[in-house]
């Protein structure tokens, strides 16, 4: 299905991810706000969502690998 890209979606992903880490919410702001960028500079009218997915792990990964596991265990749906 087609959505309306949402970057509050991304950001409640983040702050989950983030979740008791020692991450603030401004750098959460900023990261959602760097990928919001990015997939806007790609100037596409739609994009898969997992190329977003792939983007914000890419983020994460930078900042916390924590995060990062969790966000992947659950966007890859590891067991």
């Amino acid at each position: 299905r087609r959505e309306i890209f949402n970057p509050e979606k991304i950001k409640n992903g983040l702050i989950r991810a983030f979740e008791k880490r020692p991450v603030s919410i401004e750098k959460i702001e900023e990261i959602t706000r760097e990928i919001e960028e990015q997939v806007r500079k790609k100037g596409l009218k739609e994009i898969k969502s997992s190329a977003i997915g792939e983007i914000v792990m890419r983020k994460i990964k930078k900042v916390d690998n924590i995060a990062y596991i969790r966000f992947a265990s659950v966007y890859r749906d590891f067991n």
